[in-house]
């Protein structure tokens, strides 16, 4: 699998729900709520009757920073919230999280550039922490 240049991951020991459960906790370490849930193996089955290998998104949101991003910006939240997802790869459970200097580099605003840089620090710390 080649790495993404969107998104910041690495593959971890724990079983699947483990890890769910640490990246939860490191988010809410960083200041992020989880608000939304999505287990895209689950809605495969129901919707298309695929089976698939266990994958969940996580919209995690910080509201500090979103406030302060939808401020500047108020269209911004079509950008949130901040995806982090956690799927068996077959080798091993992968979490990933959206490189957020690379989501909102498109839009000219400094205020979002720095808002972008804090999520990304934060994002990057909730992957190295699981």
């Amino acid at each position: 699998m080649e790495p993404v240049t969107y998104g910041m991951s690495r593959v971890v020991a724990d079983p699947y729900a483990a890890a769910v459960d640490k990246v939860k906790a490191a988010l809410q370490a960083e200041g992020f709520g989880v608000l939304c849930e999505i287990d895209v193996q689950a809605t495969l089955k129901e919707k298309l009757g695929i089976e698939s290998g266990r994958y969940v998104i996580l919209g995690a949101c910080n509201p500090a920073l979103a406030h302060k991003a939808l401020t500047a910006e108020p269209e911004i939240g079509l950008f949130l919230p901040c995806n982090v997802v956690v799927f068996d790869t077959g080798d091993g459970i992968k979490v990933s999280a959206i490189d957020a200097e690379v989501m909102l580099g498109m839009i000219d605003n400094p205020v979002l550039a720095d808002v972008a840089a804090e999520v990304k620090a934060r994002l990057r710390r909730v992957v190295d922490a699981v």
